[in-house]
């Protein structure tokens, strides 16, 4: 049983106040929506979650069977989806994948990256640039690297930007998908995207 607990969380940049005061805790087979309108700092809570900011006030704990989790040990058990993160255009789609499981030191076999491929929807794709894809093709190749992973902590952000009717649905089936084994955070302002988690945190500009 993995369990995130946040608490008290306060950033500023500056004089700016950003967010105050966020506290929650989630464990295993629950998700949180974090809500707000544009500029309210959805962005910035996550990453600030993830380690790319560190807050002025508050904690964040990762616990694994209670215990705490080393800050070290992380990222391997992170993903994150968002609008802001690249692939290497001149690489495939597989390439792509192969060098992000490396660097996360692990493995993929052709067996893998084909099943992979086929469960986003880019079936017969991973030999072509990612540099030749749409923005809603490169959307599902993240969620390709992020279900790579097989994270216990799934951080979404704007998860079903750019994609079509069939490209939520994708969305969707995958983030049931992992519902039961992980723990998600959703930034988004999408009613459906709402809907799948249990909590809501609400950030005002």
């Amino acid at each position: 049983m993995y369990k995130l607990s946040v608490i008290n969380l306060t950033k500023r940049f500056g004089f700016r106040k950003v967010f105050t005061d966020i506290s929650f805790e989630l464990e295993t087979g629950r998700a949180l929506a974090v809500v707000g309108p544009n500029g309210s700092g959805k962005t910035t809570l996550l990453l600030t979650l993830l380690g790319g900011f560190r807050p002025n006030k508050g904690t964040v704990t990762f616990q694994e069977d209670e215990r705490v989790m080393p800050a070290e040990t992380i990222r391997d058990h992170t993903a994150l989806v968002a609008p802001y993160l690249n692939f290497y255009d001149n690489l495939t789609a597989e390439e792509n994948l192969i060098f992000f499981s490396a660097v996360s030191g692990g493995r993929v076999t052709g067996k893998e990256l084909t099943g992979l491929l086929e469960q986003v929807g880019l079936a017969g794709r991973g030999d072509d640039p990612v540099g030749s894809y749409s923005s809603g093709m490169k959307q599902r190749l993240k969620f390709a690297a992020a279900i790579l992973k097989q994270p216990q902590f799934l951080f979404l952000d704007e998860p079903t930007s750019n994609l079509d009717n069939d490209g939520k649905k994708m969305v969707f089936d995958l983030i049931n998908g992992f519902k039961s084994r992980s723990i998600l955070v959703l930034a988004t302002n999408e009613k459906e995207e709402q809907q799948l988690a249990e909590q809501v945190c609400r950030l005002d500009r």
